[in-house]
């Protein structure tokens, strides 16, 4: 049966604007349609906004989704950096703050301080919890997403089985939904430029290395949530490196950011991290350059196999290393053109990521936003008379 949650999504998307467009739609009696607008009036999700051109007569009203009718909360938790934003029912970023956080701190003094900051940018808002209608979260580790938990989580420690909703639940009234860092980067990444493509890869080339895999334009995450862990492919000749894993020869241990420090330290040029390697790149030396190049050339290795397996129509690559897109793009596309079946690389497109490190906050946006307002979510808040 066709909802008022039904008629919001028509209006949302701009497929039907009058009551005249919903009724054509949903084939619904003008009685029913009417009924059911003034549910959505009544919860502030939908206002009139004037008519549009007429051929004759009074002009029609046109129907407008209002994404001021609340708001929503959305936190993008790094190893060491973290992003907070507040925005509307759009998605569209009201509020936004950065901030240096360690994620090994813990669940408690993490979700502490994220709930501080949280107040700070309400008040200044001058709104409050009373108008939070969701809240996302993305973390840096594997995430149970039905229970909102993060599960063995290498560089979490205490996060293990730890309920971010039910932390979150003790301050907001309202739902709060959880994933991994590289599902939100593909969902915002997927959301804001590539929904004419129903099957991409996201891949964040970091620290560690990770992948976002949208399989008919939305996030698969597997039986488990634990798709897309490709950093923990094993490479063939490379035995002798040992994963923090545990296994020998793993993608991330061979060409992540972190590998990639080392082995230019070892070699004279002392970096600490994925962003001191690409300043090193950005500097021109020689073998910086080169061992991003092979990195690309290592993930190409792997990404051959995904594209071969699962077809997509685009991969974006994101993450610190990223950054050197020039460098690592070149070695990935090299490998993946190679190996890869011609059918499968036909139309595909292998780019940077566009949204760089805002990916993940947009993409957790987008994720609260459309399971707040999905027709049957909305249809229960209708019926239970709650706030929008």
């Amino acid at each position: 049966m066709t909802g008022a949650g039904s008629l919001l999504r028509l209006i949302r998307s701009g497929e039907a604007v009058t009551r005249a467009d919903l009724v054509r739609r949903t084939g619904l009696a003008r009685s029913t349609v009417a009924q059911r607008l003034d549910a959505l009036r009544a919860h502030q999700l939908v206002y009139e906004a004037g008519g549009t051109t007429s051929t004759g007569g009074r002009p029609p009203t046109v129907l407008m989704f209002n994404q001021g009718a609340g708001l929503v909360l959305v936190a993008d938790l790094g190893a060491t950096h973290s992003r907070l934003v507040i925005a509307d029912l759009a998605g569209s970023p009201l509020a936004e703050t950065t901030f240096d956080m360690e994620i090994g701190e813990g669940p408690e003094a993490v979700l502490t301080s994220v709930h501080e900051h949280f107040e700070a940018m309400l008040a200044e808002m001058e709104r409050s919890a009373a108008d939070v209608r969701g809240v996302g979260v993305g973390v840096p580790g594997p995430v149970a997403f039905t229970r909102g938990e993060p599960v063995a989580p290498p560089i979490m420690p205490g996060w293990d089985g730890f309920s971010i909703p039910n932390w979150f639940a003790k301050h907001y009234e309202a739902p709060v939904l959880v994933d991994n860092d590289v599902n939100i980067m593909a969902l915002g990444e997927h959301w804001t430029h590539w929904r004419a493509h129903e099957h991409l890869l996201y891949v964040k080339i970091g620290t560690g290395i990770g992948c976002g895999v949208v399989s008919g334009g939305h996030i698969h995450r597997g039986a488990q949530g634990a798709a897309g862990d490709i950093g923990h492919v094993r490479l063939a000749g490379h035995d002798d490196v040992i994963c923090r894993c545990g296994n020998p020869g793993c993608l991330e241990a061979v060409a992540g950011g972190r590998a990639l420090a080392t082995k230019l330290t070892q070699a004279g040029l002392p970096a600490e991290s994925s962003r001191d390697v690409v300043a090193l790149v950005r500097a021109g030396e020689p073998q910086a350059i080169q061992a991003v190049r092979e990195a690309g050339r290592d993930l190409g290795e792997v990404l051959a196999g995904c594209v071969n397996f699962f077809n997509p129509g685009a991969i974006v690559i994101g993450g610190d290393i990223a950054e050197a897109h020039q460098q690592l793009l070149a070695g990935v596309r090299e490998v993946i053109f190679q190996r890869s079946l011609p059918l499968a690389t036909g139309d595909l497109r292998i780019v940077p990521s566009r949204l760089g490190d805002r990916a993940g906050a947009i993409g957790a946006g987008i994720m609260v936003i459309e399971h707040i307002l999905a027709p049957e979510a909305v249809d229960r808040r209708i019926q239970l008379g709650l706030a929008a």
